[in-house]
């Protein structure tokens, strides 16, 4: 019985360091999306929030059961109940809502491949973040290259340089980041067509990992879900048992 209460405790802990690892991520594309959309933010904020509830939930639980306070475990049941809806209906607007999280991400994306300046100390971090993201997926832009040539610092040199992230060539991955230069150009011209590039758009690439991974996401839900569910079933029915005890036979004084 307190076993169950115990994994809430570790549940929690899991979701309170994983709202924590997408707010100090600077190295993935986690680190894009939470740089450049406040709602992801909030989101990290709000895995935090339960986490922290989680945990405190399965505490009292384990206080309510093992000295059968009745009011304990009615919060308890409350706030997992809580929980499990808000999971429900988070998911339910991720889905409903999908096209339009797509489009943000991609506004999102290519807004930062528009203004991707090396020199900008400021914007440092989230271009390093989505030059791992080219490196690791092998991929350029979000739907392609061709989105590169909107950058203005490779317009104004005529595309003769190019991101060295997006590369096949290994010799242009060691510099990490930055602009590599096309050798070669033909009369100081080219076009995306040109450069030494993955063809793949990154976009792709996350689709892809997200449909490998289906299964494993789906499965943590899941029994997430099962989790939750068994601890509103034990604490009802510790209540319950609490409840019908025979008082008549406790000695009186």
């Amino acid at each position: 019985m307190y076993v169950l209460f115990l994994l809430f405790q570790i549940l929690g802990a899991v979701i309170l360091g994983f709202g924590i690892w997408i707010l100090a991520d600077k190295t993935s594309f986690i680190a894009v999306l939470q740089m450049s959309s406040p709602s992801l933010k909030t989101g990290a904020y709000i895995l935090i929030g339960v986490g922290a509830l989680t945990m405190l939930m399965g505490f009292l639980g384990c206080l309510g059961a093992v000295n059968e306070i009745r009011c304990l475990l009615g919060l308890y049941f409350t706030c997992l109940m809580i929980i499990l809806l808000a999971q429900i209906a988070a998911a339910l607007v991720i889905y409903f809502q999908k096209e339009t999280l797509k489009v943000e991400l991609s506004d999102i994306v290519v807004d930062l491949i528009e203004n991707y300046d090396p020199s900008d100390e400021e914007k440092r971090n989230l271009q390093d973040a989505w030059d791992y993201v080219q490196t690791q997926i092998a991929c350029c832009g979000w739907t392609g290259a061709k989105e590169w040539e909107n950058n203005e610092i490779l317009r104004n040199k005529s595309n003769t340089e190019y991101p060295c992230s997006c590369s096949n060539r290994s010799k242009d991955l060691e510099e990490g980041g930055g602009f590599c230069n096309l050798e070669d150009p033909v009369n100081g011209t080219a076009t995306y067509a040109d450069w030494p590039v993955h063809e793949q758009g990154c976009m792709d690439g996350v689709e892809q990992w997200l449909k490998d991974n289906l299964g494993i996401i789906l499965g943590v839900c899941t029994g997430v879900a099962v989790i939750e569910l068994l601890g509103m079933i034990l604490s009802i029915s510790l209540c319950k048992n609490i409840h019908s005890e025979d008082y008549t036979k406790v000695p009186k004084s």
